[in-house]
Order: structure tokens, then C-alpha cells, then sequence
């Protein structure tokens, strides 16, 4: 495998697509998406390393870290860069959720949505920005179909969803042709995401649901395309996504 500092095109054809992965940091990779697209990295050659408050129950490197404490997540990232010599790319999948009526919600419970979705989210990339640069590499963050449409009951998530497509459409206006950005925006997912949450907050039994292994397809395609070439934004959703358009 390639260093992640001499990633390059995977071919001598001019036409080819596919770059080495190297590196590639996941957050909220123990579980749903983020451990679809870690399980994906792996499986395409790369190595994922995992940031979550759990360990993932397979044999990727991990860093335990609560991305609500930005100083912590900052000094994760820091800590996988070194033992790995550098990131080719981070991909900001964690993520939670505080369902129910603003002026019902605990001010501890919504402020933490937008501690680990936004604010986690910019520290990551903020930590592993100069490596990326280092390395032409990428990002890819996850906001979600609730990042462009608001749904009642879902201030929090809301929020932090359109602040997640805000920041980073003017990191891609900032960084240019220096590190590769993609927006990523996914429907329902096949995941725990819904458990625990009140009856009214859950998935109907007639609800179809996107397997997270097919948007991990996506963000994996969005990681390997050449330097220079980049996909912007990317919604993923089953055909009959209630919360799109």
C-alpha cells in the first residue's frame, strides 16, 4: 500500500478514476454508516481509523473520544495522525439526535446534538486539516435530507444538519483545489439511530429504509476520485424518502 503522503492514481491510464485510499479517519465509525463506510475502506484496501465513544467490535484502529469535547477530538485526531504517519481522508459520520417539542427539549440534550453533529464535526476537520493538505486528501461530511428541509420536533438535529451543509459549502469555497470536499446527505439508514427514541420519532412498520452499506458505496466513490476531480454533494436515499424533497 502506498504511504499516505505518495497516494496517487491507481493506474497509467489518464482515464483512470480510482486513487489509493491510505488513511482514512471515520467518526462514528462502531457503528451504522460510520462502520459501513470503515468496513468499506478496509475491504478497498485503505485503513480506517475509528473515533467514537465505543470501541468498534472488529480489529480497526480506534481512538475513544466524545466528540462534544472539541479539545478531545482535536487531540484524537492528532494522536492517529502520528501513529499513522499522516490522513489521506476523515469522514465526519457520527451523530445524534434529541426528538421532541424546543420547548421540551432538555437544554442539555439539544445543545449536545449540536456539540457532537456541528461542533464535533468542524473540530475533526480543523485537527486533521493540515494533513490533509499534506496529502491532497479528502473530506466527506455527513449531514442529512434534514439538512436541507426542516421537520417539526427536530430543532436540534435541524440545526445542526443546515449548519453542517453551511460550513461545508464555504470550506469548499476556502480550500479550493487543496483538499477534496464532499457534502454528503443521506435518507433513513437501516441503523440503531431510531432505537430508544419515543414511538412518534421512529420509523413506521411500512417505512423502507437505505441499507448503509449502499451510502457507504457513495462516499467510498467520492474518496477515490483523482485529485482535481471532486463530488461536491451527494444525497442518498431509497427511491421513496419521506423527507425528500
Amino acid at each position: 500500500m502506498p504511504s499516505d503522503h505518495t497516494a496517487g492514481v491507481v493506474a497509467d491510464d489518464p482515464v483512470a478514476s480510482e486513487v489509493a485510499l491510505g488513511t482514512v479517519l471515520v467518526t462514528g465509525g462502531s457503528s451504522g454508516l460510520g462502520r459501513a463506510v470503515a468496513d468499506a475502506v478496509a475491504r478497498a484496501g485503505g485503513t480506517p481509523v475509528v473515533l467514537d465513544l465505543v470501541a468498534p467490535d472488529d480489529d480497526h484502529d480506534h481512538e475513544l473520544v466524545d466528540l462534544s469535547d472539541s479539545a478531545a477530538a482535536e487531540a484524537a485526531v492528532s494522536r492517529a495522525a502520528e501513529r499513522h504517519g499522516g490522513l489521506r481522508a476523515v469522514v465526519t459520520a457520527a451523530g445524534t439526535d434529541a426528538c421532541g417539542r424546543f420547548d421540551e427539549v432538555q437544554r442539555e440534550a439539544w445543545e449536545r446534538v449540536i456539540a457532537v453533529n456541528l461542533l464535533g464535526t468542524a473540530a475533526v476537520v480543523r485537527a486533521a486539516l493540515p494533513h490533509l493538505e499534506a496529502t491532497r486528501g479528502r473530506i466527506v461530511t455527513v449531514a442529512s435530507t434534514l439538512g436541507w428541509r426542516a421537520l417539526s420536533d427536530a430543532t436540534a438535529y435541524c440545526a445542526s444538519k443546515f449548519g453542517v451543509v453551511g460550513f461545508t459549502r464555504a470550506l469548499m469555497a476556502e480550500l479550493g483545489d487543496r483538499v477534496g470536499v464532499t457534502l454528503l446527505l443521506p435518507g433513513g439508514m437501516q441503523t440503531h439511530f431510531f432505537d430508544g427514541r419515543a414511538e412518534q420519532y421512529r420509523p413506521g412498520p411500512d417505512a423502507v429504509l437505505a441499507p448503509p452499506q449502499e451510502v457507504a458505496a457513495a462516499v467510498l466513490f467520492a474518496l477515490t476520485r483523482p485529485p482535481g476531480v471532486d463530488v461536491r454533494e451527494l444525497m442518498v436515499s431509497v427511491s421513496t424518502e419521506p423527507s425528500w424533497p
